[in-house]
């Protein structure tokens, strides 16, 4: 029993320092490369053992809060930011909390939305060759499922980069983690023929600085993608 409750104490102890360096984060007193402190600076700074200590450190490590260098001239450093990191992480979550597929193309379709018409406001003239360049590879692999879906994956990513919007480009890659389907069985040629003519008016929409355009016509693309991914499901369930 008082095994469990050092165990116990010194768990509580590790936490609380955790949260202290997160705060402490958020009120921007550390930044990337920040030196944090060894293993036993940090022991005698908070006034606990360097066994708690090493508990926060290996803590504040899986969450990617700090870099561990170990031996002479070591120690803890606060990480530079890694959001993809944060996207699989969360994209992971969604699946173990089994959180409803319905729920995340919602979300998805919110998301997208919005990219399309910041993409039309903000995207220049190299984002929009990009997403022209996809769409040309993309009318080389109309007879490759595969390599079609990736590239329209690419597309949608594409236009939330040209967003400039780095929160909506890191949700989208968690959510398509979980919506988009890595092998598109049911894709046929002439669904894929919709999908290219969809994102070839969306560009020309970005292009001619049509933010409302843009956001209407990705609204009715995301639709059309939502259909034909429920229709998929009920495909899938009836083979089940």
């Amino acid at each position: 029993m008082a095994a469990e409750i050092l165990a116990l104490r010194h768990g509580t102890m590790a936490a609380r320092i955790v949260a202290e360096v997160r705060e402490a984060l958020f009120e921007r007193r550390y930044r990337p490369g920040d030196f944090l402190g060894t293993e036993k600076e940090l022991a005698a700074r908070h006034g606990v053992s360097r066994i708690v200590a090493r508990d926060a450190l290996r803590t504040l490590e899986a969450l990617g809060v700090v870099q561990i260098r170990p031996g002479l001239g070591g120690g803890a450093r606060i990480s530079p930011g890694n959001p993809q990191l944060f996207a699989e992480a969360l994209a992971v979550q969604l699946e173990l909390a089994e959180i409803d597929v319905e729920e995340i193309l919602v979300a998805q379709h919110a998301i997208e939305c919005l990219a399309a018409e910041l993409a039309a406001k903000r995207a220049s003239e190299k984002d929009i060759a990009g997403l022209k360049k996809l769409i040309q590879e993309a009318e080389t692999a109309l007879d490759d499922v595969d390599r079609f879906t990736r590239l329209s994956l690419a597309f949608h990513l594409a236009v939330a980069d040209a967003s400039r919007n780095r929160v909506l480009h890191y949700q989208l890659v968690s959510l398509q983690h979980v919506s988009w389907p890595s092998r598109n069985r049911t894709l046929t040629r002439a669904v894929a023929l919709r999908v290219l003519e969809a994102h070839r008016q969306l560009v020309a929409r970005i292009a001619a600085r049509d933010a409302e355009g843009a956001r209407r016509l990705m609204d009715e693309h995301v639709r059309m993608i939502h259909g034909r991914r429920a229709s998929e499901r009920r495909h899938k369930e009836s083979f089940c």
